[in-house]
């Protein structure tokens, strides 16, 4: 698989609330901060008309915790979409440590595209496709090939 590369990056903020008993954040915090950058890796890329012209729903989500953080940790979310399909795209994240450059935990998660009036999965539009070809800076043969 080669390396991938990440053009969409997010410091988040570690909150008193997400640090458990053993001074670690919970690992569901993750999530938390994953969907944070989700939403902000879709703003970035195409503005406000992404949420008008698409419904996306997650269908899979899987994690792999590889360090903790603790409190006094910052991080940043890196967010990069690595497989464009005919009805989903998969998005690759990373929680890294600012200062080590460790990476602490990487999650994949598969968005459908939605139609949320009939409540089905619909076809990712080419307009989307193109974008994210154009941000990420790969072609499409190059994101619909690669997992």
């Amino acid at each position: 698989m080669e390396e991938i590369q990440f053009r969409h990056r997010l410091p988040v903020q570690i909150r008193f609330s997400d640090v458990d008993q053993y001074g670690h954040m919970n690992n569901s915090v993750y999530f938390s901060l994953y969907d944070l950058a989700k939403t902000a890796y879709l703003r970035d890329v195409f503005g406000t008309l992404v949420w008008d012209q698409l419904g996306i729903v997650v269908a899979n989500v899987n994690a792999d915790f590889l360090a903790p953080v603790f409190f006094t940790d910052r991080l940043e979310i890196e967010t990069a979409v690595t497989h464009l399909g005919n009805k989903s795209f998969t998005l690759f994240q990373r929680a890294v440590d600012l200062a080590s450059g460790i990476v602490k935990c990487q999650c994949r998660t598969v968005m459908v595209a939605y139609d949320t009036v009939a409540k089905m999965p619909v076809e990712v539009p080419a307009s989307f496709k193109e974008t994210v070809c154009a941000f990420e800076g790969k072609s499409l043969e190059a994101l619909s090939g690669s997992h």
